[in-house]
């Protein structure tokens, strides 16, 4: 196991802890990561200002059971998904938070940010054996055009897929 694997594994696990989950609810992590180079205050500046603007214009509830981690690799955000009977939901804002993340780079790449590496677009979790799995579903040209709907139907189908497998397992998520 890899020194990130565990660190990510400790990430969860604490988000965890920290929430009370409802029946039916699941940690995931969703990653925007730079395939090459770094995405982190240093090297993008311009476009974490447009992230910290909009993080700063959430609500305290759309907050909640969201947890913003900045990496040298790229934003990670660990939130909480409710499955329900009817699919999976995801918070709005959780969608619009990374539509903005994925948004903000392509500005700060067009106003002098760098590098401009492609992003990958990435949905983990970690099972109650501890069992790491990712699903990368996107990658993205920093001037590739993406909408808001391509995002969220992106989001919950790697989420149902991850927590179906899950499921198919035998595993119950960090609830």
């Amino acid at each position: 196991m890899s020194d990130w694997q565990t660190e990510f594994r400790q990430r969860m696990h604490q988000f965890g802890a920290a929430h009370h989950a409802a029946p039916g609810e699941s940690a995931v992590s969703i990653k925007v990561r730079v395939r090459s180079g770094c995405f982190h205050r240093e090297h993008s500046p311009r476009a974490h200002a447009i992230i910290d603007t909009h993080l700063n214009a959430l609500a305290p509830e759309e907050l909640e059971g969201l947890s913003f981690e900045e990496h040298e690799s790229g934003p990670e955000l660990l939130v909480w998904v409710a499955v329900t009977t009817a699919g999976l939901t995801l918070a709005k804002s959780v969608v619009d938070l990374v539509t903005a993340i994925i948004k903000a780079r392509s500005e700060g790449v067009k106003q002098g940010d760098h590098p401009s590496a492609p992003l990958e677009l990435i949905v983990r979790l970690v099972g109650s054996r501890d069992e790491f799995r990712e699903e990368t579903i996107l990658r993205l040209g920093h001037a590739q055009p993406i909408t808001h709907e391509q995002i969220e139907q992106a989001l919950r189908d790697a989420s149902e897929k991850l927590l179906r497998d899950q499921e198919k397992r035998g595993e119950a998520g960090d609830h």
